[in-house]
């Protein structure tokens, strides 16, 4: 694996890190289809986790299977698969070395009554990671969540842990809970603000909601017209998102967000181009639709972070 100056750059944004975590960046940035572009797509499945199995894998039967999310990620040619210890456990034998492995290590679920105290128990350690043979672990803060502060620690602790053994620290960085507005979750300062916390928490790579235009903090809303930030397109709050990643210097990737048609993925992919962000993170818009659909999507997807649509 020769590491390309697009791969080459982004490591070197990474100062502190020890070549067991820059090697594990590297295999992720440098596989499947996007290998070497400085771009990403990653398949997430932890929704079985969070919502259920029926509405999480009913649409599309065959991805009960823990089986048929790595095979979908290894032939669509993605940068790598992340799910919880259960999904990986029931794969890993079988398509070891195939793609790169993120594990989800905590996760919460939909029968929770938690709101303003919104939170994730932790379910798999360092020593999970590293048994199946991962490239890195994930996790998920709530930023404005009363419990937020108990999360931080959480990473915080296990991160040190992960780069102590090579491995890379994803964080999912989901802000709601609190006095958060349901609308105030994808608001563009709040997105921001959870980009600068992950990146603050020591993450590699950073994954957020594609934000809007609302703006819910009055405080921040006074800076953003005072400074007169370009908050007008999606391709502008990107790149906001991507500037409040340590100016770039952090590996920002989007979700897919609740299940959308064809072309609404399409165009908030193009918009994440656009803004200058690595890439996506898109879990239920492809393993809910039949295979060959999913995979004419990612396809579609790669084409266009690789300047081709």
């Amino acid at each position: 694996m020769k590491i390309n100056g697009h791969v080459a750059k982004i490591l070197g944004h990474y100062e502190s890190d020890n070549p067991g975590t820059k090697a594990n960046l590297a295999r992720m940035l440098m596989h499947g289809k996007l290998g070497g572009t400085g771009k990403m797509v990653i398949l997430p499945v932890d929704q079985g986790n969070e919502h259920g199995p029926a509405r999480s894998f009913a649409p599309n039967p065959p991805a009960y299977d823990p089986h048929y999310h790595f095979q979908l990620a290894i032939e669509a040619g993605l940068n790598a698969y992340a799910a919880p210890l259960g999904f990986l456990e029931a794969g890993a034998d079988t398509y070891a070395g195939q793609i790169p492995l993120i594990l989800k290590a905590n996760s919460a679920n939909s029968m929770s009554r938690l709101k303003e105290g919104a939170t994730q128990a932790v379910t798999a350690g360092v020593k999970d990671a590293l048994r199946l043979g991962c490239s890195a672990i994930g996790f998920t803060i709530y930023p404005g969540s009363d419990a937020a502060y108990d999360m931080f620690e959480e990473i915080a602790e296990l991160g040190r842990e992960a780069k102590a053994h090579g491995l890379a620290v994803v964080i999912w960085s989901y802000p709601r809970g609190g006095s958060l507005s349901r609308e105030g979750e994808t608001a563009i300062d709040i997105c921001a603000y959870a980009a600068q916390l992950a990146a603050q928490l020591g993450a590699h790579i950073i994954k957020v909601k594609p934000p809007t235009a609302h703006l819910e903090l009055a405080a921040a809303k006074a800076v953003y017209e005072k400074q007169k930030i370009d908050i007008s397109t999606p391709a502008a709050r990107i790149r906001h998102v991507v500037q409040s990643a340590f100016n770039g210097r952090r590996i920002v990737i989007f979700s897919g967000g609740e299940a959308k048609d064809l072309d609404g993925v399409l165009d908030e992919v193009r918009a994440v181009y656009a803004g200058g962000a690595n890439g996506s993170i898109i879990g239920r818009n492809t393993f809910q639709r039949p295979k060959a659909e999913a995979l004419d999507m990612l396809n579609r997807i790669i084409k266009i972070y690789k300047g081709q649509d």
